[in-house]
This record gives C-alpha cells, sequence and structure tokens, in this order.
C-alpha cells in the first residue's frame, strides 16, 4: 500500500469557500523586524515538533539566525521540518544546507531545479507559502521570507510586509495542510522516515475572540479558493475597499469587481508597488490603471521602499494576510495560504498601519497626471503588458483562466 496520502483527500483541507472558526487569538506582526523576533523566540521556546515553510531562504544575516534557531531546537531533540522552494530558493548555500541536516533538521526542497532554458509549466508550480508551526500551539502566516529586510537593492528602507501570529481553533486546518505537504513532498524524495511528525495533540482550545479563517491555493482541490475569497468580500463591500499588493495583475474578472464595487459609492483604495523590482511586471500591471483610474479607484504607489505586502482590509471588518499575491502566478499556479479574519479590532489595526504608510511612503495617482502621460510611456507600458500576456499564454494559462470563466457562466 503506497505511503502516499490519497489526492482525493486534498493535501490541504480547510474546505472550497472559508470555514470559519471562532475563539482565535491573532497577532499582527509589521515587517520582519516584529516577525523574526517573535519566530525565533518560538523556535527556541519549542519542545516538540517545528514546521517551517518559506518560498526564499536566504544565507544572510537573518537566514543565518532563523537556521541557528532551528538547528538549536533540533539539537535538543525537537522534530524540525523545513521546506523551502527550489526556485525561489535555488541559492541557498549548501553549506549552510548541510550544516541544518548535520544539526538534525529534516529539509526538502519543493520541486528543486534542476534544469535550465525549458518551458515547461509545472515549472511554474512553486511552493510560494511562508508558514510555521511550532509544537502544534503556535502559528505563523504571512509574506516574510525568510531574508533580511535589508537585503535590498542600494540599501533602501527595509521590505513592508506583514504577517501574522495565531493560537486558537485554526491551528488544526493550518497543521493539518504543512503535515499533508510535507508527507507528499518527503514520499517524492524517498524520504518516507520523515514523512510524519510528532504525535502531539494539537492545542486548539479557544483563547481569543477572533473569528477566522485558513485558506491555500494548490492545483488539486483549492485552485481558486483565495480569489474567491477576495472576490465575495468585494462583491459584498458596502463602504470601502483597501488594498496592498505587491504584485498586482488581477483577471478581467477581479479588475470589474473593483470598478463595479466603485461604481456603486464604495471607497476603492489600492496600495502597489512604486519602485521598479522586476521591469516586465512593474510596466504590465500600470497597464491596467487607466480603466480604474477612471472608474473612480484611488490608487497610490509606495516609494519609501520596497513593498512586498499581500494584505487587504473591506469594510472595516473582513481582512486578509497571506502570501498571495494577485497576479497570474499566485491566483493560477503557486501554492499560497492566507488568513481571512472577521474582527474589526484586527481590521481596524491593519487599516490603520496601512494609511500610515500611504501617509508616509506612497503617491497618490493624480487622474490629470496619469491622462498627460507621453505617447512613449503609454507604448511600452502596453507593450509589456502584451508580452506578459503572451509568455501567459505560452504556458497555457490564459487559456486555463478563460476555460474557468466559461464554466462558471454555463
Amino acid at each position: 500500500m503506497s505511503d502516499l496520502p490519497p489526492a482525493a483527500s486534498g493535501w490541504d483541507d480547510p474546505g472550497h469557500k472559508p470555514h470559519f472558526l471562532a475563539g482565535n487569538s491573532i497577532t499582527l506582526l509589521r515587517n520582519g523586524t516584529e516577525y523574526f523576533p517573535a519566530l525565533e523566540q518560538a523556535l527556541d521556546e519549542a519542545q516538540r515538533e517545528v514546521f517551517l515553510e518559506s518560498y526564499i531562504f536566504e544565507h544572510d544575516q537573518t537566514g543565518r539566525r532563523i537556521a541557528a534557531a532551528l538547528m538549536r531546537a533540533a539539537r535538543r531533540g525537537v522534530l524540525v521540518h523545513v521546506m523551502v522552494d527550489g526556485f525561489g530558493s535555488k541559492n541557498l548555500s549548501k553549506q549552510l544546507i548541510d550544516e541544518m541536516l548535520q544539526a538534525g533538521v529534516r529539509l526538502l526542497k519543493f520541486r528543486p531545479e534542476i534544469g535550465f532554458f525549458r518551458i515547461r509549466r509545472f515549472r511554474l508550480h512553486r511552493m510560494h507559502r511562508k508558514l510555521a508551526v511550532v509544537d502544534a500551539r503556535l502559528a505563523f502566516i504571512g509574506g516574510i521570507n525568510i531574508i533580511d529586510d535589508m537585503d535590498t537593492p542600494d540599501q533602501i528602507p527595509p521590505r513592508f510586509d506583514y504577517a501574522v501570529a495565531v493560537q486558537g481553533p485554526l491551528l488544526q486546518p493550518i497543521r493539518r495542510a504543512m503535515q499533508r505537504l510535507w508527507a507528499r513532498v518527503a514520499w517524492t524524495h524517498f524520504r518516507q522516515a520523515w514523512k510524519h511528525g510528532a504525535h502531539i495533540p494539537v492545542v486548539a482550545e479557544p483563547c481569543g475572540d477572533i473569528r477566522a479563517a485558513f485558506l491555500v491555493r494548490d492545483n488539486i482541490r483549492h485552485r481558486r479558493d483565495i480569489e474567491e475569497a477576495y472576490l465575495r468580500a468585494i462583491g459584498a463591500a458596502q463602504s470601502e475597499i483597501v488594498i496592498a499588493n505587491a504584485y498586482f495583475f488581477p483577471g478581467a474578472q477581479f479588475r470589474h469587481a473593483l470598478i463595479d464595487a466603485a461604481g456603486r459609492g464604495v471607497r476603492v483604495l489600492l496600495l502597489m508597488q512604486g519602485r521598479v523590482e522586476y521591469v516586465l511586471l512593474h510596466y504590465a500591471s500600470r497597464a491596467l490603471y487607466g480603466s480604474l483610474i477612471e472608474a473612480g479607484v484611488e490608487i497610490y504607489e509606495y516609494h519609501k521602499g520596497f513593498m512586498h505586502a499581500k494584505v487587504a482590509v473591506i469594510d472595516g471588518h473582513w481582512a486578509t494576510v497571506g502570501s498571495s499575491n494577485i497576479d497570474p502566478f499566485s491566483l493560477l499556479v503557486s501554492r499560497e495560504a492566507n488568513v481571512v479574519v472577521e474582527n474589526p479590532e484586527f481590521s481596524g489595526e491593519l487599516r490603520q498601519s496601512l494609511e500610515l504608510a500611504m501617509q508616509e511612503g506612497a503617491r497618490l495617482i493624480q487622474p490629470e497626471k496619469w491622462r498627460r502621460q507621453s505617447l512613449l510611456l503609454r507604448f511600452g507600458t502596453w507593450l509589456s503588458y502584451g508580452l506578459v500576456r503572451f509568455l501567459m499564454g505560452m504556458v497555457g494559462y490564459a487559456r486555463d483562466s478563460k476555460e474557468r470563466m466559461e464554466r462558471r457562466q454555463e
């Protein structure tokens, strides 16, 4: 009998629609300055088990710091499971990997890169999640990789990003999702002895007053769960939508949902990346600004540093924090994980943080100035947009998206 979990059960199983659980305690963590100390402390307090997933695990000061905490835990007998993405962490040094393995850390790469110059759809199926669970009692979810906040070009201010620390009933689906993905990848790496974590009960008793859901995006049963959660919340919005997203390249359905919301009087604010990190995607996403601005959507571009956030607040009581961008790779290809929170206090705290970012580090795109763009800039923007669409079509995802839209209309 195969050790591989049956595909019919799904690797992650929080449900196709958000399954909200009450009684959670959820703490907002801003940037690595708050996230990494909290993660390191949790690792140093671990007694039985650690699961950690990160798209990027860099061999820099922060990477070595977290690796050291993982190795300390493994040496005192904790079962430590680390999964990194084979593309995002392809430059993780063999020296650091060997040090962790020698210390007893179980480390796996999700779809390791073993060849170049091949356009294959499966190569785009990345593990983009940023998750950790310690002793089945404390979880971390967000968009922060294991990389130094100051590891940016020209040492500009640190990356702007978020994570949350979670305790309570939501630990059950989070740990289950991580265990299932770990078991699958361990099986494909012929590491059957590594398949299981510690046999400990999940500490899932109510410990707060926050109602929240854990959502994943995969290529099995949960292909559109995160996007549909956004669309439901946007469709129900009555007063305000605030979305902060580093890579914003939504499909037509998502754009129309925002335009429709603005048309019925909802204030829609988008906080986008203002600095150029990936040239093609940066200018391609700007091709979408025109229709949004004409519909009354307010677009702010963040210039203080590199914005890596993937969060939203709607009507002051619905919020999401996670790893999923609003672009084809996150919404159609990669494995992602988000937490959705229905709580006015948490949502208000995140909303206040975003408001401060918009005031201190961003600039509003004025409609008049946008309309006066040079023809050369307009041409370059739309050329970038066309090229991105062409590349999407080459690997088949534009067709997949259209087919899903047609099935929804049938």
